[in-house]
């Protein structure tokens, strides 16, 4: 039997250092992309999961974006976090 990634209960979100300040202003920051590829109600139901889960707001992802497969949508979230 496959275990789900899902957790039965929703952790509290861990502060990862993130600031939407650019990395050219600060280099001890990167840009790190997050990417979603499937359906619509796929990538809906994903980008809900992940919110419930405490991972990113709702809003923080790009609207949903045409991929290069015929029926499959993606949407991006970015995120810049401390290297060092």
């Amino acid at each position: 039997m496959t275990k789900s990634f899902l957790a039965d209960t929703v952790p509290t979100p861990i502060s990862l250092g993130l600031s939407e300040q650019s990395t050219e202003k600060n280099p001890e920051r990167e840009s790190v992309k997050v990417v979603i590829y499937g359906s619509k109600t796929g990538v809906n139901n994903t980008i809900l999961t992940l919110y419930k889960l405490g991972f990113a707001q709702v809003n923080e992802w790009s609207p949903l974006l045409p991929s290069s497969k015929p029926g499959e949508v993606m949407s991006i979230l970015t995120r810049h976090i401390m290297t060092t």
